[in-house]
């Protein structure tokens, strides 16, 4: 038997799994680990690497519905068929991050609900609360799947340009969520949300140099602003028909991702 610590992982993915090996399992450098996830509909492989002979190291997937999974160990060799080595189960459940994504996803143009993420702003986090949020709720945004028709300021962006409200831009930049309003510029009506005036006359782009976050205003000012170096913690993905590839640059670890 192996064990996964954790044993759970959110559904967006992208946390690091320790896998501790058997002692029978503890084996040669020439033979290569991967783990294969199996859910109801999709599965996943990923490579590991190796922290000492008795763990590995991989992340975890992102996976499409909260459920309990098979994840096998399988042993591969040159020259020798594929082993599968262990199994265990796995769970993937929905996180705060998840859930905050979600709520800020629904409420893209709902003003009452931005006014509350304003009071929020008034028990500021700690700068390191701040960069676990703004990792984890990027991530599980990017893993919302979005319908066509979203819009960073809502269903309503129709709404000419000059009514000061609120948006999903003032919120991310006002908490100073560097990942996050990478993300949202990505978005359909992230840029037009760039000139909007809130009822205090601020835009993001003023709130930004107001709190003396550089990164961010430069982000948001700079013609061809690359994106931030903290994004490249995260994972970059390729889809592929039923197939998609993502790299995790932090571990060097692939996972593949396919529709049973």
């Amino acid at each position: 038997v192996m064990k996964l610590n954790p044993q759970q992982a959110p559904l967006y993915g992208d946390s690091v799994i320790t896998v501790q090996l058997t002692e029978e399992d503890k084996v040669e450098d020439d033979v290569v680990f991967y783990l294969v996830f199996t859910g109801s509909t999709v599965q996943h492989c990923t490579s590991t690497r190796k922290i000492n002979p008795g763990s590995l190291e991989t992340i975890s997937p992102g996976h499409d519905c909260c459920e309990t999974v098979k994840v096998a160990l399988c042993a591969s060799r040159e020259g020798h068929p594929v082993l599968v080595v262990a199994e265990e189960s796995f769970q993937f459940v929905q996180d705060e991050a998840y859930d905050a994504a979600q709520f800020l996803a629904t409420c893209a143009g709902n003003q009452q609900a931005l006014n509350f993420t304003r009071f929020l702003d008034r028990s500021r986090p700690p700068a390191a609360d701040v960069d676990f949020l703004d990792e984890k709720v990027a991530l599980a945004f990017r893993h919302l799947k979005l319908p066509a028709e979203w819009n960073v300021l809502g269903a309503e962006q129709s709404l000419s340009e000059n009514i000061p409200r609120e948006t999903l831009m003032h919120f991310a930049v006002r908490l100073g969520l560097l990942r996050l309003t990478w993300f949202l510029l990505q978005q359909p009506g992230g840029r037009g949300a760039l000139s909007i005036h809130n009822n205090e006359g601020a835009t993001p782009v003023s709130l930004a140099l107001e709190r003396g976050y550089q990164k961010l205003h430069q982000l948001l000012t700079e013609e061809g602003a690359r994106e931030p170096d903290s994004w490249s913690t995260l994972s970059h993905t390729v889809h592929s028909g039923d197939y998609s590839v993502k790299h995790h640059r932090g571990l060097g670890v692939y996972l593949l991702t396919a529709e049973t």
